[in-house]
């Protein structure tokens, strides 16, 4: 199916529930390193969702409500976000596509609140996000 191809500078966006943490979400940035161009800027393929890392973000989880803090990623693609048929030097092509799995890594744990003061045991949490794209015209496979 035909998707929008991701060029470097377009967001990625994080959805804040990372059940059963609640996460104060902020958009990422994707970085292009593509050889091939769209619009002037590098295309994105294969491995450039690792460029993508929002650090600072708070959130709390259950009985834990004082907030912690951690960094956003992308763990997984989802096979629609990454070109069957497009490459760009043997690389494929990264398209907009659905939500990828995003991962939440404590940082800094809530806590219950005090006298408890009791921090979150649980070090990282996975949700969802999905990608906005300046490219509105250029789609592939």
């Amino acid at each position: 199916m035909l998707d929008l191809i991701l060029q470097d500078g377009d967001k990625a966006i994080f959805l804040p529930s990372f059940p059963p943490a609640v996460v104060v979400v902020k958009p990422g940035t994707i970085k292009g390193s593509g050889p091939t161009k769209l619009n002037g800027k590098k295309i994105c393929v294969k491995g450039d969702e690792d460029s993508v890392e929002v650090k600072g973000c708070a959130y709390i989880s259950g009985p834990h409500v004082v907030p912690g803090n951690g960094t956003l990623k992308i763990k997984k693609l989802l096979p629609n976000q990454i070109s069957t048929n497009t490459k760009s030097k043997a690389k494929k092509v990264l398209l907009k596509g659905m939500k990828y799995i995003a991962e939440f890594k404590v940082q800094k744990p809530a806590q219950i609140p005090p006298p408890a003061g009791t921090p979150d045991p649980v070090p990282m949490y996975i949700g969802q996000g999905q990608f906005i794209t300046k490219n509105r015209k250029v789609k592939s496979t």
